[in-house]
């Protein structure tokens, strides 16, 4: 479990850890010193770019030890000298162990490294002129850099710039993980990320709170649904329905069937309400029927709804049926956008007898919210809590870091993935995944955060093979996913 603390817990333990006499700074600063000597030879040269507070101490912390090691390691203090205690004490110790703090921009040419010690996490506002000035001093270096706990300027929890943010090459962050690092535009200006939990016992740490969230890991998972036995047979595996389809957009329903069989549902319908094809050539697995009467199947685990549905009346009584069903639902893209426009269809999914799952784009969460994109994204953890909340369901609010969310404030943030998943169709493959893992008995929570670790996981696999990231269709993303769930369940059978 790798749990993601917000800023006033983090600070509660950093008082935990002066209380017990434990200096951070200086555990921060051989962290990074670690890091960096892993992957730079001593001959190197090191700019430390420093703030007045402790994230400009924990770099500078870095470069006496970087010094001692034959490091070159230079300062510079854009924004003056340091006004904590413990910075100025590191600035001391820096100039002793023969650092160099230079006299301007000018002077910072030539480095293999700059670290980004300007702020830290505790940004609360928009950076004002000046400070804007030195982020894009800092961007504009002709060397990697090096964030420390999170790039300056970064929000650590939204991922939104403020207005502006370190570009990093690489993050190097303290004692948890932060959300804004893997969410929102987090990723585009986290670069690699690393964690440095700096040896702190656990008991340092509050007890977890239930609303608190986590990185989306299977390993902490509830899956035991999925081990299969081998005197087992399709019935084991639940049956799952996907109602869509509307008249040219049948894809969407393929799609969505397709990752449902691909991630192990014994059986799988397609309910078209437009034209119903004779059969899928390329899964005649699948059986295909008519939208409305697909309902009436006696033996169905899961309802998967919305992909290709149309947003016509016909769409809104289909939906309003199959809300009447006692059975687990997966709503996505049209079902969302009619549950927006029909407060009444909102309603039977706050009271549904079954889990419920919502898997909301950007802009189907502000529809959802009576919000902006803008405002929805600005906030995402608390705009995935705030949607499942209001209707009392799972919400999987995707994009870049995609938040699974359920009632009571719990969520997890899904590190995998990459920008090739922005394509046609992959929220449709992530509705038949989810719909499939619940079909066979996992928990609507679990269900939804391991397709989207699945499908990220799979869609990485792929990239590195040279399939995507430009150009991965969502029927690679489903068949990568399948690959990596029985990676994960037999391990050693697939290497």
């Amino acid at each position: 479990m790798m749990p993601l603390f917000d800023l006033t817990t983090i600070r509660s333990i950093e008082t935990a850890a002066a209380e017990a006499g434990v200096n951070l700074m200086a555990r921060a600063g051989l962290a990074i010193a670690e890091w960096i000597g892993a992957r730079y030879p001593a001959s190197a040269s090191v700019l430390a770019v420093t703030g007045r507070g402790n994230n400009g101490g924990d770099a500078l912390v870095a470069g006496a030890l970087l010094l001692a090691r034959g490091y070159r390691v230079d300062a510079l203090l854009p924004m003056g000298e340091p006004g904590s205690m413990e910075a100025i004490a590191a600035l001391s110790a820096f100039r002793a162990a023969g650092g160099q703090v230079l006299s301007g921009w000018d002077q910072a040419q030539g480095y293999a490294l700059a670290l980004d010690g300007l702020f830290g996490i505790g940004l609360s506002r928009p950076l004002q002129d000046s400070a804007r000035r030195t982020v894009e001093r800092l961007n504009d270096l002709d060397c990697p850099i090096l964030a420390l706990d999170c790039p300056s300027g970064l929000d650590a929890w939204s991922g939104m710039p403020k207005p502006v943010a370190v570009r990093a090459d690489a993050t190097l962050t303290f004692i948890c993980p932060k959300p804004g690092l893997y969410t929102g535009d987090g990723r585009d200006y986290s670069g690699d990320i690393t964690l440095a939990a700096l040896g702190l016992p656990e008991d340092w740490c509050p007890p977890w709170p239930a609303n608190c969230g986590a990185l989306n890991l299977p390993d902490s998972l509830a899956l035991d649904a999925l081990q299969r036995a081998g005197n087992s047979h399709k019935g084991d595996y639940g049956s799952v329905a996907v109602l869509g389809g509307a008249s040219g957009m049948g894809g969407a329903v393929l799609l969505a069937a397709r990752a449902a069989l691909l991630s192990g549902a014994g059986k799988v319908f397609a309910g078209f309400a437009g034209e119903c094809p004779p059969l899928d050539p390329l899964y005649p697995e699948l059986m295909l029927r008519d939208a409305a009467s697909l309902l009436e199947q006696p033996d169905l685990s899961v309802l998967a709804i919305g992909p290709g549905l149309g947003t016509a009346t016909s769409a809104a009584l289909l939906l309003e049926h199959a809300l009447e069903q006692p059975l687990p639902c997966v709503l996505d893209a049209d079902a969302l956008n009619l549950l927006a426009h029909h407060p009444a269809l909102a309603e039977r999914v706050r009271q549904h007898p079954a889990p419920c799952v919502l898997t909301p784009h950007p802009g189907e969460a502000a529809r959802l919210l009576g919000s902006s994109v803008a405002d929805s994204q600005a906030d995402r953890i608390g705009s995935a809590r705030a949607l499942a909340e209001r209707f009392q369901a799972v919400v999987v609010l995707k994009g870049a870091g995609s938040l699974i969310a359920r009632p009571g404030g719990h969520y997890r943030l899904n590190p995998t993935g990459h920008a090739g998943m922005a394509a046609a169709g992959q929220g449709d493959t992530l509705t038949g995944l989810i719909a499939g893992l619940m079909a066979q008995g996992c928990p609507a929570f679990d269900a939804s955060a391991m397709a989207c670790w699945l499908a990220g996981r799979g869609a990485e696999r792929l990239a590195r093979r040279g399939v995507g990231p430009v150009g991965l269709t969502a029927s690679e993303t489903a068949q990568a996913a399948r690959a990596e769930l029985n990676r994960w369940l037999h391990p050693a059978a697939n290497g």
